[in-house]
């Protein structure tokens, strides 16, 4: 924009107008003078703020074990996120909601952790029963030798389906 003011014919009114509008915009959101130094440091005052939480964050999490005990001996998988369960233990934890137990079946119970869905009785996939066939493969019909050994002579050889000699086509309104 500067340069424009240094050429040797100058700017008209108009110009000057519109080079005045620019500059204004330019500077339309800077801040200046106290106004910027208090938005820098409450800028400086987030940063610390939100760096000191997630590292805090980080920490505790990546140290968070699972609460269940097995055996007298604490259980030493990493706990799920926001929970205080591991995956294994997590029906444990009286207050979730996404997990049930499998119920197993008669010969072979089972309580591994399965995703609550839409079905009442979520089962892992070992226990998980399947919907009966739908698909039953057709018997296959014998067939009588009568149709097996049929004719020969009621089907034409590639040399009679050709013509022998060119009709014109006739095409009628």
């Amino acid at each position: 924009g500067s340069s424009l003011l240094t050429g040797p014919e100058g700017l008209m009114a108009k110009e000057r107008e519109n080079l005045k509008r620019l500059k204004c915009l330019r500077r339309y959101r800077q801040r200046y003078g106290v106004e910027a130094l208090l938005h820098r440091q409450l800028k400086e005052r987030r940063m610390l703020a939100t760096d000191g939480a997630a590292q805090q964050a980080h920490t505790t999490r990546s140290s968070q074990r699972c609460l269940a005990f097995v055996d007298d001996v604490r259980c030493s998988n990493q706990s799920l996120p926001m929970t205080r369960h591991c995956l294994t233990h997590i029906c444990q934890d009286t207050n979730q909601t996404l997990f049930k137990p499998c119920q197993g079946s008669e010969e072979m119970p089972c309580n591994k952790p399965v995703p609550v869905s839409l079905s009442e009785d979520p089962c892992c996939p070992l226990h998980l029963r399947l919907p009966p066939q739908m698909y039953v493969p057709e018997q296959v019909l014998a067939v009588p030798e009568e149709l097996e050994a049929a004719p020969t002579d009621l089907y034409l050889s590639a040399a009679e389906l050709q013509p022998t000699e060119s009709l014109p086509l006739e095409f009628s309104d």
